[in-house]
């Protein structure tokens, strides 16, 4: 019973009190928390993760990470695809990449919606990328994302998996198509960020409504969709 009693304080104290003192820190400091601090995504324990690129210690990025590159090693490099030249500023990659705008080495420069590969994917994911597609783009076209979507689907392999995040907030069309159900995944998640300090949990919406850049800088809500290609 009391060993029961203090495992509970110890938990408190790794999820809230270490959490939010250290993101006050230095950024060498900061990567102290990732020995104590967990958050929870399908009732799995993960990890934050902590990065000086892209400052991903501070945003959306401490949990997309994570998330994403749990599925990505699961798989054979040759079978995974990923829509937005991400996960190669953290890591050495060697899976298919397409970008439209990012010209880097070995990475695919083609919007898309015109990409149609040779072979069909076992997975494909894509981190805060979607949510340009249509939007951030000339000509303006806010249902280009179903193309987009559509195309995604049709490049698995049955039996394959897409799986995707995007900050809400960032654009608005796509969130009213998530909040109404024209955007379909096999499952549907979403997080919300609670404090300063970049704590995020998981909650059990339907929709997570939140404004860009506020209270907290850039996302403040995250959807993660993954799409099981089933024939």
């Amino acid at each position: 019973m009391i060993l029961k009693y203090f495992s509970k304080k110890i938990d408190h104290f790794r999820e809230h009190t270490i959490h939010d003192h250290y993101y006050i820190l230095p950024y060498s400091c900061s990567k102290i928390r990732k020995l104590f601090v967990r958050f929870t995504f399908k009732g799995e324990k993960y990890k934050y993760f902590y990065h000086k690129y892209n400052e991903a210690w501070g945003n959306e990025r401490t949990i997309e990470i994570p998330i994403i590159k749990k599925y990505v090693d699961e798989y054979n490099n040759n079978d995974i695809l990923e829509v937005g030249n991400v996960l190669a500023n953290y890591f050495k990659i060697f899976h298919d990449v397409v970008d439209k705008y990012e010209k880097v080495e070995g990475v695919i420069n083609q919007d898309i919606v015109d990409y149609h590969p040779p072979k069909r994917y076992k997975l494909i994911v894509s981190i805060s990328t979607l949510e340009h597609v249509g939007w951030d783009e000339e000509p303006h076209d806010p249902e280009k994302i179903f193309l987009a979507l559509d195309n995604l689907k049709d490049c698995l392999a049955v039996g394959g998996k897409l799986i995707v995040t995007i900050p809400i907030g960032g654009n608005p069309h796509l969130d009213n198509y998530l909040r109404t159900g024209k955007i379909k995944f096999t499952e549907n998640h979403y997080f919300k960020r609670i404090s300063a300090y970049n704590k995020w949990v998981e909650t059990d919406s339907d929709f997570v409504e939140a404004r860009y850049n506020s209270p907290y800088p850039l996302a403040n809500a995250l959807f993660i969709g993954i799409y099981e290609k089933q024939s």
